[in-house]
């Protein structure tokens, strides 16, 4: 496969958008401070309180913001080029459903209360379940078809298991924190839960971009990948396990956060050569700074309560998608 090429404004322009969202996400809040005071309290200085609200609040926030959105933007991006389908994203493979079903079954049996690290363990666990479950309904088949048919079994099968803990939930509390947590949420998050999503979204995304020469070679078939020495059993356990800890780590910390791994890559595509691994660290660029300004956005948007980080994705996810499927449908 040839260099990789990218358009001289991309990086420029994602570098500039992700530290301006990163700033923005600590600069904003339901508290005004201005410029000067959160300077001086990034820098150990001014009031106690101020520090507190941008040292342990804001600045835990932005960092997830941060990783979170490089994690699905990123899993977006790898699972686009490996299935060569555009609508692909981490829920394709039932690995979001998964993660949330295992996060539901520790806030519904109150296994989150026992320690913190209850949730991400079995999120995480939920995602290696369905992609496990993925394995054994695809077989030994290494059509893309085959797992995206496979995929949307077990996201159904996760689906179905959430509904009827929201169903059988045994009181109204549990069923309002299940349904808290579904619309995805960085609200009142610490360095606590950074430390619990970093191991998990380092080592997916690890996985993740080890594969770039083969989801280049993916794309002649997976004949023509096979014969230039790909071994696609490998790619895909890989692939699959990257998705599954990583995206299991970042939903377990932020919730269920739709449409970043599905726009995101659409959006950086016409700044590239269009070869996947072309995609891969710009969509984890582009992921974070757009979930970073989305998370801003849900603090200054004027409500009686904070927006849903979820909801807020999902309203600006639709439109943008639908605008570049229209325009690009043609060179897929």
């Amino acid at each position: 496969m040839g260099p990789r090429t990218y358009s001289r404004r991309l990086w420029p322009a994602l570098i500039l958008a992700t530290v301006a969202a990163a700033l923005l996400s600590v600069a904003v809040g339901s508290t005004a401070i201005g410029p000067a005071r959160v300077l001086a309290a990034l820098a150990g200085h001014g009031d106690p309180v101020v520090r507190a609200i941008v040292v342990e609040l804001r600045v835990p926030r932005a960092l997830l913001g941060l990783m979170v959105g490089a994690m699905l933007g990123l899993s977006g991006a790898a699972l686009q080029g490996y299935l060569r389908n555009p609508l692909a994203e981490p829920s394709v493979l039932g690995a979001s459903n998964g993660a949330a079903l295992g996060a539901v079954a520790a806030l519904y049996f109150g296994l989150a209360d026992a320690h913190p690290v209850v949730l991400p363990l079995l999120a995480i666990g939920g995602a290696l379940a369905s992609l496990l479950l993925l394995f054994a309904l695809a077989g030994r088949s290494e059509s893309a078809l085959t797992l995206i048919l496979a995929g949307i079994a077990v996201a159904t099968l996760a689906g179905a298991g959430i509904s009827l803990a929201l169903n059988l939930s045994p009181n109204p509390f549990a069923a309002m924190e299940i349904t808290s947590w579904l619309l995805g949420s960085l609200e009142d998050r610490s360095f606590a839960h950074v430390a619990l999503a970093l191991p998990p979204v380092l080592v997916g995304a690890a996985l993740l971009a080890w594969d770039g020469r083969a989801l280049d070679a993916l794309t002649l078939g997976e004949d023509g990948a096979a014969a230039l020495g790909v071994r696609l059993d490998r790619t895909r356990l890989r692939l699959l396990l990257g998705v599954g800890i990583g995206v299991g780590g970042a939903v377990a910390v932020s919730g269920a956060i739709g449409f970043v791994g599905l726009i995101v890559p659409h959006l950086v595509r016409p700044l590239t050569d269009r070869s996947p691994s072309a995609l891969l660290w710009p969509s984890a660029v582009a992921g974070a700074a757009l979930l970073s300004l989305a998370d801003a956005a849900v603090r200054v948007i004027p409500t009686s309560s904070e927006l849903k980080l979820g909801v807020v994705t999902a309203f600006l996810g639709v439109p943008v998608f639908l605008v570049h499927l229209l325009r690009e449908r043609r060179l897929w």
